[in-house]
């Protein structure tokens, strides 16, 4: 096994990782991380099979950065199979933004509308000085790529112990009303709060390595939570993590290496709805805040378990990843839905149209702070509508009053080919011992993950969401049928029932390595 880290922070003032509007971060809170764990099973004097992951202190992990990486390391080491390289994200809101939105930039010159490719997701230019989203890819690739070769360069023998603690993170952030409807965040002191939508899950899954003398070089650490604490804030930050870090470091040495993973938490967050006020106040009379806290409760969770994992190492584990990519269904979208949303674009579209003639004709806007907010929020509501209308305009024409999918370069095909019609998901299984890991790209509701646990045939299994892309949020039909924002067709790819088939195959997966 072998470990990296590597700073990922920008120099530069960067746009952070997610919001409505544009934030430009002018500087770092604290440092952000990429770090990477090699593991390889050797059988006789030949190879066998490996796993490689990497957790950055990222909101997100898309696709274009997954392949960039990916093409770094197949350079510099050929010898790696890059198929088996996981990047995960801590899935933060304030660290950089890595991405682009080409196909809403499509849309708009449609409409005689242009902005620089670099900066298409957001239909503004913030300045000069700012790092764009794709320039903050090509600064943190090499970064993430050399966190990969140094891991593996610094492979030696040794051995895991894997095992169970508990620590309060995560909550649903879902609150439900009398009249059947749901809102992320929403109000619970009002007189028609019915209950919080769903579970939650407070365990902490955790993996320790260690070297051939018996001590501890690293830990894994699996919790239902994002890294959320800190939204609001224009500063990079690796949010609770970094405090998780220095207590760890402080407890167990400076050198342990410290990898999270976030498990299914599509509708979670570390926000506190119903006790809110009480939380605040305990935070007041404690001196601590969130981040802290539950940085000491993660920590409490690692330290506690580690004296019983120290007398079950294990130095011969069974190893094994498999790769595969799912087919799910998609998500349709209706015949009003895509009406509604037209109809929201034509206005959104007036009004960017607008605003950006504004500053076109008065310059000095841009010397105002943030005069870049409320454009950007604009084309973020104008770049939602334009995702849903596209993916619309590629369904065919009712069959038996049910939309179906058109398959991509086809103009006309039969019922079954309709109805067959998926979306492909690339989901990573691995066995490392008694204990298994499974990945997907979504942000993943908790239901699906609990299912998973539950009736998996490892001893012991980690749920990771956020990983190798982004499919956007899979919920459940009790979220779908309450219309909260991670279940509405802007929010997913995938309905419910794709969420029961990713349990079920995801299973079978996990049965075929035991």
């Amino acid at each position: 096994m072998g470990w990296a880290r590597k700073d990922i922070t920008p120099g530069l003032p960067v746009h952070r990782s997610a919001g409505p509007s544009m934030e430009v971060s002018e500087r770092a809170m604290d440092p952000i991380t990429a770090t990477a764990l090699v593991l390889e099973k050797t059988v006789g004097n030949g190879p066998g099979d490996m796993m490689i992951m990497v957790s950055c202190d990222l909101g997100m992990i898309r696709q274009e950065l997954l392949n960039r990486v990916r093409e770094l390391v197949a350079r510099s080491k050929p010898e790696i199979d890059t198929e088996k390289i996981v990047i995960i994200a801590t899935h933060t809101h304030v660290a950089p933004c890595v991405r682009t939105g080409l196909d809403v930039r499509d849309k708009l010159l449609e409409c005689g509308l242009d902005v620089p490719e670099e900066w298409s997701w957001f239909g503004v230019v913030p300045g000069h000085n700012v790092m764009s989203p794709v320039g903050y890819l090509e600064f943190a690739a090499p970064r993430i790529a050399g966190a990969i070769s140094e891991a593996w360069e610094n492979r030696c023998p040794g051995g895991i112990s894997f095992g169970l603690g508990h620590a309060v993170a995560g909550h649903n952030r879902l609150t439900a009303y009398d009249d059947g409807s749901s809102k992320m965040y929403g109000k619970t002191n009002r007189s028609d709060f019915s209950h919080v939508e769903g579970d939650k899950d407070h365990s902490v899954g955790l993996l320790y390595t260690y070297n051939a003398d018996s001590e501890l070089t690293g830990v894994v650490v699996n919790i239902a939570c994002p890294a959320q604490v800190s939204g609001g804030t224009t500063e990079i930050t690796a949010d609770f993590w970094h405090e998780t870090r220095k207590e760890l470091h402080k407890r167990l040495g400076d050198s342990l290496y410290i990898l999270p993973q976030i498990a299914a938490a599509g509708d979670q967050s570390p926000k506190i709805l119903v006790d809110n006020r009480a939380e605040a106040r305990m935070q007041e009379i404690s001196g601590q805040n969130l981040r802290v806290q539950i940085a000491m409760r993660i920590t409490d969770a690692v330290t506690s378990t580690l004296p019983s994992m120290e007398q079950h190492i294990d130095t011969h584990p069974v190893l094994n990843h498999r790769v595969a990519h799912l087919e799910l269904p998609r998500r349709l979208v209706s015949k009003e839905e895509f009406d509604d949303r037209r109809q929201e674009f034509e206005r959104l579209l007036a009004e960017y149209r607008k605003m950006r003639e504004e500053i076109e004709k008065n310059p000095d806007i841009r010397e105002k702070p943030r005069w870049f907010n409320p454009i950007s929020k604009v084309h973020w509501k104008l770049a939602r509508a334009v995702r849903v209308m596209n993916r619309y305009e590629q369904q065919t024409e009712p069959v038996d009053g049910k939309q179906y999918w058109r398959l991509q370069g086809q103009q006309k095909v039969s019922r079954e080919e309709l109805q067959n019609t998926t979306l492909p998901v690339p989901v990573h299984i691995m066995r490392i011992g008694d204990m298994a890991m499974a990945t997907s790209p979504f942000e993943l509701y908790l239901d699906y993950g609990q299912q998973i646990k539950a009736r998996s045939k490892a001893v012991q299994t980690f749920n990771v969401e956020l990983a190798n892309g982004y499919y956007q949020y899979l919920p459940t039909e009790r979220s779908v049928s309450r219309g909260a924002y991670g279940a509405v067709p802007e929010s997913n790819q995938v309905p419910p029932r794709g969420g029961r088939e990713l349990v079920e195959k995801t299973l079978a997966l996990i049965e075929s390595l035991f």
